[in-house]
């Protein structure tokens, strides 16, 4: 490697370390506060016609940096696997939840959403004394905690949580795939794209298909193409 590009390599991990510095602001004002353990928590599945929801909780130690951890929503499925992966060889704690489809049908999705994040943090191999929520907060949450409107984007922690739910959400849809073919599951992850309307206008609604979505029609075509990006 020559000297240039040695030299463009330290320029852009100081520039990724300045960026997740900046994402991590939130976090070290409650740490300052005499918070220790703080907790992003964020879901996955909240708009597809299939398959769970899926939420994460994670904890980011300070002044840790794994280069680019950022939104899911921003990565390559490429990339969400490797950063994946090196959150799991650096441990760091995590905690999956999931609310299934015939839970989604029965409270509605909003409240089927909050219910996993709920799991998530349960199943946290730590105890949280503050969390960040992504989106908004609401009551009945006995932990401080605090809503963080795009928030995968704005904290660290939360982005941890947004890549360890889409990577496992991801995974399953990939394994019903096989157990509901036909419909695409793999390719769009449950998401209301145009091969998959056509596919239930074929096939009709599986069982983990979600009965209190609507299934037939083609709604709100630019909703449906910004929910699809986040498949790719």
């Amino acid at each position: 490697m020559g000297k240039n590009e040695k030299q463009k390599d330290l320029e852009y991990i100081q520039r990724e370390k300045g960026r997740q510095s900046e994402m991590y602001k939130i976090e070290n004002q409650l740490l300052k506060t005499g918070y220790e353990i703080i907790a992003g928590i964020d879901e996955a599945g909240r708009g597809p016609l299939a398959g769970p929801v899926l939420a994460a909780a994670a904890v980011v130690p300070p002044e840790l940096f794994i280069e680019g951890l950022n939104d899911s929503k921003k990565l390559s499925p490429k990339k969400r696997e490797k950063i994946y992966q090196h959150m799991l060889e650096l441990k760091i704690p995590y905690g999956l939840g999931q609310a299934s489809v015939e839970e989604i049908d029965q409270i509605n999705i909003l409240n089927a959403s909050r219910l996993a994040m709920k799991r998530a943090v349960k199943n946290l191999p730590v105890m949280p004394d503050y969390l960040l929520i992504d989106g908004n907060s609401w009551s009945g949450i006995s932990i401080p905690h605090q809503g963080v409107v795009g928030g995968d984007a704005r904290s660290l922690s939360i982005a941890a949580a947004s890549i360890f739910a889409k990577v496992t959400r991801d995974r399953i849809m990939v394994k019903l795939d096989k157990l509901f073919p036909g419909y695409g599951l793999a390719k769009h992850k449950g998401y209301p794209t145009v091969e998959h309307f056509a596919a239930l206008a074929q096939l009709g609604p599986s069982n983990i298909h979600r009965r209190s979505f609507n299934l037939h029609t083609q709604w709100n075509l630019e909703f449906k193409e910004e929910e699809s990006k986040e498949t790719s």
